[in-house]
């Protein structure tokens, strides 16, 4: 059973936002999606390319009488938004959103909503280096897990509600605690983009030390790009994710330091029996991850 609002209303019309809305019309599930936007340009290639019927730039007027508001901006900005258009939701809206992060920011979200409007975390693992409106695709959750982070006040009928929406948009749907959320996502995808950022600062320090050898990428072969590819993510994007989960995060960099350490140590040592161990474990726990995770996604 799906499902289908008369309004919703999409705050944040970029890659996700628009992939959504292009969802939502694509398959009937809302009579009318409104976006809302802070650059009138990217919510035009929006409308021209089928994501949303109407845009607004005041978020009031925007949100008022729809059944359903996606937040898909930073996550630092969720509670200038609510803050801003709380007021004016009808009872029994539904606020959710696709941020990668969630723990305590979930309790924020639902301790800033009035009475009768219910909040719903999602996270839906899809994207890419590319953002805007210009670059969403209405298969973009095709296949992707959508995470869901209720807590114990989430509404029962709204978490179906949502499970129903991201069911319809063909992704796999699971639900887990929002700081175990944060603690695996942590450490799958936060810690690697935190990774490819530093390294490719590294190339350009290197690079400047090396000027009179060219352009360094001038060499590079698919290493590079296989490596640092979601380097070109939105900085401010990773800002918020960054520093809302810090704590986990910090935790994770020390144990990257560590192996980064333990290769360091080895390489200065000319240890090249352990080292080729410490690359042969590697590659095996990739192969292992890789297959259990392939496995795992062809089951029913």
């Amino acid at each position: 059973m799906t499902v289908h609002f008369k309004q919703v209303t999409i705050v944040g019309v970029g890659l996700l936002g628009a992939s959504f809305g292009m969802i939502l019309k694509r398959r009937g599930l809302a009579d009318r999606v409104v976006g809302v936007g802070r650059s009138p340009d990217n919510l035009k290639v929006a409308a021209q390319r089928g994501a949303i019927d109407a845009f607004e730039q005041d978020s009031a007027t925007a949100v008022a009488g729809a059944e359903l508001i996606l937040l898909a901006t930073p996550v630092d900005s969720y509670a200038a938004h609510l803050t801003a258009w709380k007021r004016v939701l009808k009872p029994g809206a539904i606020v959710s959103d696709v941020g990668s992060v969630k723990g305590a920011l979930v309790a924020r979200m639902e301790a800033l909503l009035p009475g009768g409007v219910h909040f719903v975390g999602a996270h839906p693992v899809a994207g890419g280096e590319t953002s805007g409106a210009g670059a969403a695709a209405p298969d973009l959750f095709a296949g992707a897990l959508c995470l869901l982070t209720p807590t114990p006040n989430t509404d029962a009928g709204a978490l179906e509600t949502v499970r129903r929406v991201w069911d319809a948009a063909g992704a796999v749907v699971r639900v887990m605690d929002p700081f175990v959320h944060d603690r695996i996502l942590g450490a799958v995808s936060h810690l690697p983009h935190v990774a490819a950022f530093a390294l490719v600062n590294a190339l350009t320090d290197l690079q400047a030390q090396t000027a009179e050898d060219g352009t360094l990428l001038d060499y590079a072969g698919s290493g590079w790009r296989d490596t640092t590819r979601i380097a070109a993510s939105s900085p401010e994007m990773w800002r918020d994710i960054c520093l809302e989960n810090r704590d986990n995060l910090l935790r994770m960099i020390d144990a990257l330091e560590r192996r980064l350490q333990r290769f360091r140590g080895l390489i200065d040592d000319r240890d090249g029996a352990e080292l080729e161990r410490e690359i042969t474990k590697a590659r095996d726990a990739r192969r292992t991850m890789t297959t259990a995770h392939d496995a795992r996604r062809r089951l029913p």
